[in-house]
């Protein structure tokens, strides 16, 4: 197994969950949650608190996974911040790198949800995992990683080249899942990906990197800047390639969705978990797959997270 570090955000998660009042109304194109009146007093069904951001999820998923695990990011010494360290332990995941922002509360999202539907909306602070200035590359001279997963981390590009060219000097690999905030700096993420072994972007990312329109055209030129691209485009599934072998794949299992929140971080730690515990490029691409639907259909970002001893069924999935 491997030794994988963790790098990025840290949130409580704070559900409120109601079967009508949240209901999304169509207006047009879009969709507003139509039965909630400003100076309105709402009654919902269920409030629920669970742990999330981009660190905290793939941390958790290594962790199961049976690799090493250590998280790096931000928290304050706040009740939020302590159910996280609570969330980390149990999980077997090394918090000795988490800091300590005292001006900042710990990260939160409330995220309202549709029971009926599965839709949601997230009004999210920050706050500790507003910044990342303050964690050292350095510390990984002690952990001596094989891997470095980094999500978003709120367009700070300095800190993640400092990162990633320490990691690098060390021998470590690594896997990238930037944000919005990483690709508005166009210049600074593709100076990067000089670094990256293996990136995850979906459709409407990947097009702000490279030039093309099929998934296909996008790949092609993604794997001129890194050796591992991989493309995921919802419910068309995704396509990836290694410069060797590339595969169109689809969706692992048509389900209804119960809480699509952490959907994402599910598949890119998912491959990366199974991809370095031996498994094949394509096998990989299926248990990210089949990581992600898990996630899905259960509420809160990591309930759903698999161990990789699951027997799993057949998937769309096609060399190309």
């Amino acid at each position: 197994m491997a030794r994988i570090v963790s790098l990025g955000s840290a949130l409580q998660d704070v559900y409120l969950i109601d079967h009508d009042d949240l209901r999304p109304t169509a207006i047009g194109d879009t969709a507003i949650f139509g039965k909630v009146l400003v100076g309105s007093k709402v009654d919902i069904d269920k409030v629920a608190y669970e742990v999330g951001g981009g660190g905290i999820n793939s941390s958790i998923s290594f962790a199961r996974h049976g690799h090493e695990a250590i998280f790096m990011g931000n928290v304050s010494r706040d009740p939020a911040g302590m159910a996280i360290l609570k969330k980390l332990d149990q999980e077997g995941v090394d918090n000795s790198y988490v800091r300590f922002l005292e001006r900042k509360a710990t990260g939160t999202s409330v995220v309202l949800l549709d029971s009926v539907s599965g839709e949601r909306t997230i009004l999210t602070y920050r706050g500790a995992s507003e910044q990342f200035g303050n964690l050292e590359p350095a510390d990984l001279d002690s952990i001596q990683p094989d891997w470095l997963y980094v999500t978003s981390l709120r367009g700070d590009m300095d800190t993640l080249e400092k990162f990633f060219r320490h990691a690098k000097e060390m021998g470590a690999k690594i896997m990238f899942n930037p944000g919005v905030r990483e690709l508005e700096e166009s210049q600074a993420l593709a100076k990067l990906l000089n670094y990256v072994d293996i990136l995850l972007v979906n459709k409407e990312e990947a097009a702000k990197i490279v030039p093309g329109v099929t998934l296909t055209e996008l790949l092609y030129h993604l794997n001129n800047y890194v050796n591992i691209a991989i493309i995921t485009a919802g419910a068309m599934g995704g396509i990836a390639g290694n410069g060797t072998e590339a595969y169109r794949f689809g969706i692992y299992e048509d389900q209804k969705i119960k809480d699509a929140t952490g959907a994402g971080d599910a598949f890119g730690s998912g491959f990366l978990a199974h991809f370095t515990a031996g498994h094949s490029f394509r096998n990989s691409l299926v248990f990210a797959s089949a990581n992600s639907t898990s996630v899905v259909m259960k509420l809160g970002a990591s309930r759903g997270l698999l161990s990789g001893n699951e027997p799993l069924h057949p998937m769309p999935i096609q060399k190309i």
